[in-house]
């Protein structure tokens, strides 16, 4: 490289450089906006500087019991106070946030905790039963620490040594913690694969986070003070990285245990809610509230939804719910949403079919993205812009994940060529926009949430009257997609769809379940693989 004057004397220092890392916003906004609502929670109202301190009073405590840099914290926790405080105290220690899917079963949550190496796990009191069974199933042995929240009235006990509102006391509220060393170290730890198939620990960096959570806020326009709704699980991507974005412009994080149609409205409301995001699951509960459920909203609420593009009918029902719709596009290899369908004005004029086919398009890549193509990839090369050539998707930039944790092999192969491989197909139009045409992977998103269609045949494949078995998705007005099964029986065994219906729900998280079982002869091609291009139509038409 050539030398010029720029490239002396003007190194980095602590005067000019600094690690990037989310945890700056919050103590940004707890000195500038202290008094403004932070949190609201049933009958708790948090300001900036309560949200500050008590993260870190965690730090603290956290510190105190040896945390350090590069290790696991694990929560189950619902969307409530306690899962905010996470995302800051955790990672003020050094330490990794792994937020665990609080709909998954014991075997797979043991799994991880196992894979992840938890030091530490904060359970609620609702996820009791299911945690009690994962830890005797496994070999960690984290400090455990209860967390009991007011709101929740429902069956469970505190587990741990200690209760979350106790630990939090021991902890010093004006903590000296430092910010990364190293804007690469690892923030969070998300999990997209159970028990199947090689283990996926997906590990965010402080600077990815910084990043993304500044590109949900610009692709939000979500402006100063706004008021966001918490309709989708902060254990999936991090709540696709909000929990840092709404500190950014000392936003209000309204709580929401479960989504509840006449509950939304009512804190919509109540509270102004200007932002929300969620699967197509939220958009019909929604829908299908009631008259006496819905309220009048003060102002249009900004509604950011992934999975599957909704269906033109929904889109102009939620616009005359009093919702903006828009359509995201991500995985959680890259923080959650890195693209958007980003809407231009001169497609107000096409009528309804034809903005339907607009809106159908992924989009274009975040701001803070650096390149998003659709590739073969054969060759590494860019398929043409025709709209019609497959190829797959890929992403390149600050918002991809570090790797898999523990897992060389597969990281290596998610990274071949420089680009991350999304394994979703799709095609790029002529203006840059790309669309989604299927998926390599076979993976089936319901109500937001991935699965495995490996996974589901492999509990089909171990009843002892199923020969074969093939799951695709079938498209669902409200969920989505849901699994399909189609099924092969053994010579001589009878079975009924409930019936294997119930044996998947014994071997599965319930989320996971085949919805509709088809028997008959699996179509294969000539060398003995399913052909589940054709399961799939079969599906649509069922």
């Amino acid at each position: 490289m050539t030398q010029s004057p720029y490239d002396s004397d003007l190194d980095r220092n602590p005067a000019n450089f600094q690690p990037l890392t989310p945890i700056s916003f919050l103590a940004r906004a707890a000195a500038v906006f202290p008094t403004q609502i932070a949190i609201v929670h049933g009958d708790l109202r948090r300001d900036y500087a309560q949200f500050y301190a008590r993260s870190r009073r965690l730090a603290s405590a956290l510190a105190a019991r040896g945390i350090k840099r590069g290790d696991t914290v694990s929560v189950m926790l619902a969307n409530t106070p306690a899962m905010l405080e996470c995302h800051y105290g955790a990672p003020m220690t050094g330490a990794v946030l792994n937020t665990l899917n609080t709909r998954l079963d014991a075997a797979v949550l043991a799994f991880t905790l196992d894979h992840a190496d938890a030091k530490v796990l904060i359970v609620d009191r609702e996820y009791s039963a299911v945690m009690k069974a994962a830890l005797a199933l496994a070999s960690v042995k984290p400090l455990l620490i209860g967390y009991d929240d007011p709101v929740y009235d429902g069956p469970g006990e505190i587990l741990g040594e200690i209760d979350y509102e106790a630990f939090l006391a021991s902890g010093d509220p004006n903590y000296a913690y430092a910010p990364p060393p190293d804007e690469w170290d690892a923030i969070s730890l998300n999990y997209t694969s159970g028990t199947t198939g090689d283990p996926k620990g997906v590990v965010y960096h402080h600077r990815g986070a910084y990043l993304l959570a500044l590109g949900n806020v610009l692709t939000g326009d979500m402006g100063r003070h706004p008021v966001y709704l918490w309709t989708l699980p902060m254990f999936h991507c991090n709540g696709w990285c909000f929990p840092w974005a709404l500190s950014v412009v000392a936003g209000t994080h309204v709580c929401l245990r479960q989504v509840r149609a006449g509950h939304i409205y009512e804190l919509m409301a109540e509270h102004g809610v200007t932002h929300l995001c969620g699967a197509p699951i939220v958009m019909s509960t929604l829908l299908g509230a009631s008259p006496a459920e819905k309220r009048p909203l003060k102002a249009a609420a900004r509604f950011f939804t992934a999975a599957a593009p909704p269906p033109q009918a929904v889109l102009a029902a939620m616009k005359e719910a009093g919702f903006e719709v828009t359509h995201l596009y991500g995985l959680t290899e890259t923080y959650g949403p890195a693209a958007v369908n980003e809407w231009r004005e001169e497609w107000d004029a096409l009528d309804g079919p034809a903005q339907a086919e607009k809106k159908a398009r992924q989009g274009v890549r975040y701001c803070v993205l650096d390149d998003l193509d659709v590739i073969d990839p054969a060759t590494m090369e860019p398929v043409p812009r025709d709209g019609e050539t497959m190829g797959e998707v890929m992403f390149r930039g600050n918002i991809v994940m570090k790797g898999y944790l523990k897992n060389k092999h597969a990281s290596d192969a998610a990274f071949h060529g420089g680009w991350f491989h999304s394994g979703d197909l799709g095609v790029m139009h002529k203006d840059g926009y790309i669309q989604l045409k299927d998926r390599s992977k076979d993976i089936i998103i319901s109500g937001g949430e991935n699965i495995s269609s490996i996974e589901v045949e492999d509990a089909l494949f171990k009843h002892p009257k199923v020969r074969a078995a093939a799951v695709v998705a079938r498209p669902d007005d409200k969920w989505g997609e849901t699994p399909c099964a189609f099924v092969e029986l053994r010579e001589g065994a009878s079975a009924t769809a409930e019936e294997l219906i119930a044996w998947s729900r014994d071997n599965l998280a319930h989320f996971k379940c085949p919805r509709h079982v088809v028997f008959g002869e699996l179509p294969k091609t000539s060398t003995g693989k399913i052909k589940k291009f054709v399961l799939r139509e079969m599906a649509r038409k069922l």
